[in-house]
């Protein structure tokens, strides 16, 4: 689905290759409350942070958790949206508020039909 799709730039018209590249909570790396996402987006790192406080709502609304193939598939889904939407392509880090992550969740969900019907994610060597 999103660890690994294609879309066209909408002001350059420029294909750009998206790969999902790993997953990474921030609170160690940057002293943020937030899962860092990363893509390449044709050989360049973008990354894509996910508030934490969207895997405690997520748990509280649902009783379910976000995984981490689960994060990989919305924070894919939020930049290939933001692309199609016309990205400041300069910019290497998005930050998703809670609403916008549960939005994306329920998005992935509803294409996937069933967290187990998500596509696992590349180990990366």
């Amino acid at each position: 689905m999103y660890e690994d799709f294609s879309v066209t730039d909408r002001w350059s018209g420029e294909e750009l290759h998206c790969t999902w590249k790993g997953t990474m909570v921030a609170i160690a790396t940057r002293h943020a409350d937030a899962v860092d996402v990363r893509f390449d987006v044709n050989g360049r790192p973008m990354w894509i942070t996910l508030p934490c406080e969207a895997w405690v709502e997520q748990k509280r609304r649902t009783g379910n958790v976000i995984t981490d193939a689960l994060a990989a598939q919305i924070a894919g889904r939020y930049l290939k949206q933001i692309i199609n939407e016309g990205y400041d392509a300069g910019r290497e880090m998005y930050a998703m508020s809670t609403e916008e992550v549960l939005a994306q969740l329920d998005a992935v969900l509803s294409e996937a039909k069933h967290t187990r019907l998500l596509p696992s994610l590349p180990v990366l060597t």
